[in-house]
């Protein structure tokens, strides 16, 4: 695998998981009662709790994706 790839391959993941984080963070702006009524179905909890729970997963998700997505995608840049 060279470089090329390598870049290609975060290039990717870089578009593809901040396509993800755009659409979640869309959903939530515009439809956050339906995502809630939606989940609170599944797992019923109070509505503070659950913007709790989903805010806290989107900025880890955000953490993850800056770490294993955008910055090997820019060092790679950077070096090849």
């Amino acid at each position: 695998m060279d470089i090329q790839m390598l870049k290609m391959f975060f290039m990717w993941c870089t578009i593809l998981n901040m396509g993800l984080l755009i659409m979640t963070s869309l959903w939530l702006a515009f439809a956050g009662n339906f995502v809630y009524k939606m989940h609170s179905r599944l797992y019923p909890m109070p509505r503070e709790t659950f913007n709790v729970v989903v805010y806290s997963f989107v900025g880890v998700y955000k953490i993850i994706f800056f770490v294993f997505n955008f910055i090997p995608w820019i060092a790679l840049m950077i070096i090849g």
